[in-house]
């Protein structure tokens, strides 16, 4: 695999150039069968085509459209998909409902927070499928969480049936717990969490969200399992997070593709789907706990009226 390519202080301008790679368009077929009602439940989808990239935008993915992702979606098993709203588009929620409109009843859509969300869109937008709403909690990726904006978005969604996204470093998971308790929606905490597999699991970041996953009505979707492998983590290393997190919760995870795999600028690091679904056949080795993930978790929370 080649060495992941630094980008550590380029300026705006020069992070929008980057180009990254396309997606594989020839997924293998999975040895894993998922059950019947499978959702990857994070992708995105980019159409410059129908709607502009925002012009301050972390970098410039080619052209990955909705028709393209039901295609893959269906090469590998599975029959539902949640599309999350990708930062290269800004807010632009029209791409989201575009995209689920597009799917013949098999996609439903999470926008991104924004500040100038109104209560007369909810309804519409609720309407057009979507079902959740994504807000970025980070302090080293630069988009720290805005409470007054968290505040705005929340009370616009709080008696709906839609869930909570978080976008959430380790490092602040703890700090915002609190906040995640108190949610009357679902919480979904994404991308593992962004835990360090090789930090062990016996610090408060760890049980902080264990108890989170236990104890509330808060979720953790596990994918891109592939950024921690090009980031130089074994593969090993994320099976051992895994088998820590998910026997504690089988009922709160939640498994995506991460389709098309943004921001990889070299060859021979695009991830296969086919193969990334196989992971969970080393994730969760049982099949009863594979079919919680893959159909009955989503189904409980984006399968809703």
């Amino acid at each position: 695999m080649s060495e992941p390519v630094n980008h550590a202080g380029l300026s705006q301008a020069e992070k929008r150039m980057r180009v990254s790679f396309p997606p594989d368009p020839n997924p293998r077929k999975p040895k894993l069968v998922a059950p019947p009602g499978s959702w990857d439940t994070h992708f995105h989808v980019y159409a410059p085509h129908l709607f502009p990239f925002a012009d301050k935008r972390p970098y410039t993915p080619p052209s990955a459209p909705v028709e393209h992702y039901l295609q893959i979606n269906s090469a590998i098993g599975l029959e539902r998909g949640v599309i999350v709203g990708p930062s290269v588009h800004g807010h632009n929620r029209a791409l989201t409902t575009d995209a689920v409109a597009k799917s013949n009843g098999r996609l439903v859509g999470m926008i991104r927070s924004d500040p100038q969300l109104t209560a007369a869109e909810i309804g519409p937008l609720h309407d057009a499928g979507v079902r959740g709403i994504r807000f970025p909690v980070s302090r080293t990726r630069g988009d720290a969480l805005n409470l007054g904006v968290f505040r705005h978005n929340y009370e616009l969604i709080k008696d709906t049936n839609w869930v909570v996204d978080f976008q959430i470093d380790a490092d602040v998971i703890v700090e915002n717990a609190d906040m995640i308790r108190r949610s009357k929606r679902p919480v979904i905490i994404d991308t593992w969490a962004r835990l360090d597999p090789r930090a062990g699991f016996d610090h408060e970041t760890y049980r902080v969200l264990i108890d989170l996953l236990r104890n509330h009505d808060v979720y953790l979707k596990i994918h891109g399992a592939n950024r921690y492998l090009s980031r130089g983590y074994s593969f090993s290393d994320v099976v051992a997070m895994a088998h820590h997190i998910i026997p504690q919760a089988p009922d709160r995870i939640l498994w995506g593709t991460d389709w098309p795999h943004s921001e990889i600028y070299a060859p021979n690091q695009m991830p296969n789907d086919g193969d990334l679904l196989d992971m969970l056949l080393d994730f969760a080795p049982d099949e009863a706990v594979r079919k919680k993930i893959l159909a009955d978790n989503p189904a409980r929370l984006f399968d809703t009226k």
